[in-house]
């Protein structure tokens, strides 16, 4: 009877471990590899089959999250911002108002939600950082990064995604003094602040590494790189990054000790390489074709896969050297990700690409439309028990690419 007992304690705190886990832009460690297994290696001719579609949306380009059994997104109607609960079957559960989004220009809603059990954590593209409870759809606490923390907004407006880790709630108001901040994400008190070098932040969704014997929060702000002791707040290093509007969109790509960082508007992407602590990094090479402006790039058997901004092709290069092993202009610029050894490339024209990883050549294997939706195709696509899901705009479309 007590071994019963214990073992059913222990499967409630992994179920209660589980629930605690918090979702990540673009998949684990923010690579935009996603961890699903037997899907399709190539597509019929019309496309994989879209086993639902949710119109109505409104403005957005959040990409969904998956947590709970259901699917959130943020979106603009009319001018507020508003967290959209769905069904796994894509019915719709809940509609709440989080506040004003952004309509001056490009409008919606930019930022995913992060879940983290019961609760959500929305970073509005005016500077809202709320916390809200799933269960009563009621706001727990809500902070204002510009005015609580001397942050000011930027051209576009705020596009991060936030960090939660542990107790701890991580985003980049962009002040002088309140550069990069963490937040007790219970309760929304400051547990610190990182004055950084004191750039305004931009459109960067930070990455938390999980180093020997530290965790280090890396984020680009307007004209650095800051990698930052996530316990202590503490400036580790900067490294310097400009570009011409200062739009350094993508999230840090770590692997294996090295750190890529990349972006467009005539900006160099540029290789890292960490202490083993964390503590300091030094320049191992540069390569300016691949200026990614926002769609990602993906890390698959020592090979970076991605699209350009200025040179607007898709582009292989080598992880270790940066050397470009290929060039092409076969679909438009975009997002990609990756899962069970392919790369999907949704390019900014709707053009959806199943494509074979190869050293020598751009190999699409398959490829449609999506033609649900309206507006620019920048949302990031995501993969989830073998379903890939489009946003695009006021549309969600789940394609079934399992086996």
């Amino acid at each position: 009877m007590k071994s019963f007992l214990i073992s059913i304690i222990t499967f409630l705190l992994c179920l209660n471990t589980y629930a605690q886990t918090p979702t990540i832009w673009r998949g684990e460690n923010s690579t935009g590899v996603y961890q699903e297994k037997n899907l399709l290696k190539a597509w019929p001719e019309a496309g994989p089959n879209v086993l639902w579609t949710y119109q109505g949306l409104s403005h957005g380009h959040s990409s969904p999250a998956f947590a709970n059994g259901k699917i959130y997104l943020s979106t603009m109607i009319d001018t507020m911002g508003y967290l959209i609960v769905l069904s796994e079957e894509g019915k719709l559960i809940k509609k709440v108002s989080y506040g004003v989004e952004w309509f001056e220009s490009f409008e919606g809603s930019r930022s995913t939600p992060t879940i983290v059990g019961n609760l959500a954590y929305i970073l509005s593209s005016k500077g809202k950082l709320l916390c809200m409870n799933l269960e009563t759809y009621t706001v727990v606490w809500e902070k204002n990064v510009f005015t609580d923390f001397d942050g000011v907004n930027i051209k576009w407006g705020v596009t991060e995604t936030v960090v939660v880790d542990g107790d701890f709630v991580y985003c980049s108001p962009g002040g002088k003094k309140n550069n990069v901040i963490a937040l007790n994400r219970h309760n929304g008190d400051l547990v610190w602040s990182c004055a950084g070098k004191g750039g305004i932040s931009a459109y960067c969704t930070p990455v938390l590494l999980e180093l020997n014997n530290r965790k280090l929060l890396v984020t680009i702000m307007s004209e650095n790189i800051l990698g930052i002791d996530a316990k202590s707040g503490k400036m580790l290093w900067s490294f310097p990054k400009t570009n011409r509007w200062s739009v350094h969109a993508n999230t840090p790509y770590y692997h294996d000790g090295q750190l890529y960082c990349f972006a467009g508007y005539g900006s160099v992407g540029v290789m890292l390489k960490l202490s083993d602590d964390g503590s300091t990094v030094e320049k191992l090479w540069e390569n300016e074709s691949l200026d990614n402006k926002m769609g990602g790039v993906v890390l698959l058997d020592g090979y970076i896969y991605g699209s350009g901004d200025k040179h607007r092709e898709w582009k292989c290069l080598n992880w270790k050297t940066g050397k470009e092993m290929w060039v092409s202009d076969a679909i438009k610029r975009g997002v990609v990700i990756a899962a069970d050894g392919m790369l999907y490339c949704y390019s900014d024209k709707g053009e959806l690409a199943l494509v074979k990883p190869d050293t020598t050549e751009f190999k699409i294997i398959s490829n449609v439309k999506v033609e649900a939706g309206n507006g620019p195709h920048w949302s990031h696509p995501v993969i989830n028990k073998g379903r890939l899901f489009i946003r695009h705009g006021d549309a969600l479309v789940a394609y079934d690419i399992k086996k």
